[in-house]
């Protein structure tokens, strides 16, 4: 068994490397949890010495094979209960992510073997992310940034990158939704800034920091 906040970090530093494969600084760290510097250098070195996290000094901290397992298993956890808050409950894609923070602390693996077998094998959550199966494996995909993409370019919004509850909303009142057909009519060079058409309808202008956290699949 694993403290609540062992379980955050372990989940956190997973988000922040790429899904476990790159090193993640304590700053990172400390930034995402908005927690202090010596907070997290003492957290690191509890779960290093469970054999959790691996760190070096100036380099960062790794997940180890056991805590990326762990960490698999609370975000799989975590997104399931947000499809379950979403299509079961009638609730929006803005408001489930807190809840399932505390969700994804339940430990009993039936139940939410339970829960995936009721809500179809689900294999993304309502934000688009993917979820991990119940051996760990995370379907990869080829979707690009729409920051990245040029004038004259449309795809389908597969996934969002960023699930907090302002942006989301944000996101609603432009009518920009998981799989809505987005093309851009036309990149600001200079502020990177895009203007976006929807459904082949209504237009709109986006940030750069927006159009970052959007995920498209070319058309």
């Amino acid at each position: 068994m694993y403290s609540l906040s062992e379980e955050n970090y372990l989940k956190t530093i997973f988000d922040l490397s790429n899904g476990g494969t790159t090193p993640v600084s304590t700053s990172a760290i400390a930034a995402a949890l908005d927690a202090k510097p010596p907070s997290v250098t003492e957290m690191i070195k509890k779960l290093t010495d469970k054999g959790l996290t691996v760190y070096e000094k100036y380099q960062g901290c790794l997940l180890t094979e056991q805590g990326r397992h762990l960490a698999v298993r609370i975000v799989r956890k975590h997104r399931l209960w947000e499809v379950f808050l979403v299509q079961n409950l009638g609730m929006g894609w803005d408001e489930v992510h807190s809840i399932a923070e505390q969700m994804e602390h339940i430990q009993s693996d039936a139940l939410i073997e339970k829960l995936d077998e009721y809500l179809g094998f689900p294999k993304f959550d309502p934000h688009g992310e993917p979820i991990p199966d119940r051996n760990g494996n995370i379907a990869r995909n080829n979707y690009e940034k729409l920051s990245l993409m040029n004038e004259g370019d449309s795809g389908v919004l597969r996934a969002v990158t960023c699930d907090t509850t302002d942006f989301l909303q944000y996101l609603d009142t432009e009518n920009v939704c998981l799989g809505c057909i987005v093309k851009i009519l036309k990149k600001y060079p200079h502020d990177s800034s895009l203007k976006i058409e929807i459904n082949r309808t209504k237009s709109t202008n986006i940030s750069q920091k927006t159009a970052e956290l959007l995920l498209i699949e070319r058309i």
